[in-house]
This record gives C-alpha cells, sequence and structure tokens, in this order.
C-alpha cells in the first residue's frame, strides 16, 4: 500500500466493546488506516466527530434506536468529506435505502471479515460506495420502482459527446482516472464534467448515475467514438498513436481515435 500519502483517519462508533476493540487491533496492522477516536455511545459519538478531524466513521446502527435519524445527525455535524459506514447486525432493503439516501456510503453486517471491513474502509475513503449484492439488488429495485411512479428526477437534458462518455464510464464501474485515458483528458477535467451531469440530470453522486443511466436507458444507441470510423476534428490523416494519449494536442472535446 502506498504510505506516502496520509492515513485514512477512523472513528469507531460501537456500542458492544469486543467489536470494538477488534476493529481497532484490525486497523492498527494497517499503515495507511489511523483509528483518531472510539466511542460508545450517541452523545460520545456526536461530539467526537464535531471536534475530531475523520475520513471515515464507522457506526453502530444498534448505537441508537433511531440510527437513521442519528446517521443523519452524524453527517450534520461531522467535518465535510467525511464518510460514514454503517456496521448492523443485519439490514433489510428498507433500511439499506433509507440509509444511503441519508448520506451513508456503505454497510457492513458484524460478521463481516477482517479483511472485507479494511478493504471496505479504503474504498469508502477513496469516494466510492460499498455494499452486498443483496444490497445493490435493493437500491436497484428501489430506483425502478420510483421511476415506475413517475417520481424519478425529471432534468432529462441531453448530454454532449463527452458527458456520454463519462456517463458510460460511470456505468461501467470505471474510475475517474481511467475515465480520463478513455476520454483523452485529465483527471480534473473528468470531475468537473461530472457535477456538470450531476446536475443536468438532478443525481447526487455515481451510484445514482449508474442507475439512472441503467434505468432510463441513458446510452442506449449511443456508440462511442472508439466504435466509429471517424478523423480526428481538424485532422486529414490517422495522428501517430503516440499523439493519441493525454497530452495530445487535439481540441480538448474530441477524444482520441482508437486505432
Amino acid at each position: 500500500m502506498d504510505t506516502k500519502h496520509a492515513p485514512v483517519r477512523l472513528i469507531i462508533a460501537d456500542s458492544e466493546a469486543i467489536f470494538r476493540v477488534g476493529m481497532g487491533k484490525i486497523f492498527a496492522l494497517e499503515k495507511d488506516l489511523d483509528v483518531v477516536s472510539q466511542t460508545e455511545t450517541l452523545p460520545q459519538t456526536l461530539a467526537a466527530v464535531s471536534s475530531t478531524p475523520a475520513d471515515v466513521i464507522l457506526f453502530e446502527a444498534g448505537l441508537s434506536p433511531n440510527p437513521a435519524e442519528s446517521i443523519s445527525e452524524v453527517i450534520r455535524r461531522a467535518q465535510p468529506g467525511t464518510k460514514v459506514i454503517v456496521v448492523a447486525h443485519r439490514t433489510g432493503e428498507e433500511d439499506t435505502v433509507d440509509y444511503l439516501r441519508r448520506g451513508v456510503r456503505g454497510i457492513l453486517t458484524r460478521s463481516v471479515s477482517p479483511d472485507l471491513l479494511v478493504r471496505c474502509v479504503r474504498k469508502v475513503a477513496a469516494g466510492e460506495t460499498w455494499l452486498d449484492n443483496q444490497g445493490v439488488n435493493w437500491v436497484i429495485e428501489a430506483y425502478r420502482t420510483q421511476t415506475e411512479q413517475g417520481i424519478a428526477p425529471k432534468h432529462q437534458l441531453r448530454l454532449s459527446e463527452k458527458e456520454m462518455m463519462i456517463t458510460g464510464g460511470v456505468t461501467q464501474g470505471l474510475k475517474n482516472k481511467d475515465i480520463a485515458l478513455e476520454v483523452g483528458t485529465t483527471e480534473q477535467v473528468v470531475k468537473n464534467y461530472l457535477r456538470k451531469i450531476y446536475d443536468k440530470l438532478n443525481v447526487s453522486d455515481r451510484l445514482e448515475l449508474a442507475l439512472y443511466s441503467m434505468h432510463r436507458r441513458l446510452l442506449d444507441g449511443y456508440i462511442p467514438p472508439s466504435g466509429r470510423d471517424l478523423p480526428l476534428l481538424g485532422v486529414n490523416a490517422p495522428a501517430p498513436s503516440t499523439q493519441n494519449g493525454p497530452n495530445s494536442t487535439a481540441p480538448s472535446d474530441t477524444p482520441p481515435k482508437k486505432e
């Protein structure tokens, strides 16, 4: 693991000492993960997230009789950019969808293995969403029901060529740096385009964008430039392959032609 970057700061909020201590020991073995606070009650947790900078909060659902409302309060008090992972003995469809709508970025069960626990924290800290297969199915079904009831996002403005390419990359599960390579631009430009796409489609994150794309068939009939026989804009002959990377001098909105 690359240790040149600052470690991911963790707050463990768990009412059961055996699990709280166990997770602490697991993370202590990882150089890129640093537990900065451990709490065992909701008041302690709210105080900790308000005063202690953290990247990820592991919040036990049993810490509160109303975990969904408590999670909203934790997210409200935490510093911007802090991500929450819910840990529960079990979760149902309604709870899973509600947690995600409130801003939770990952859901784990008590039975999770140490390696998956660490992997989940790293993925969530990197900006990804963590769900098991059942959770993904529940979210997809909830979005499908929402669409059928006619209350899905209404802003279906036409996306530009580059926005379609980036949306396609997100739907395929590609990271921003991989999408940037496909499009022929920088990772920062991809991030800027994603913000515009979110605003256009009235979605909040990559998961919602992927679900929106799938259920609204946003990419149906769309053929990416790599599948077309089109020359680069303003160039009469195909450019050498060495000029088709991120440093190409082709116009920024014209994706490089793939040989």
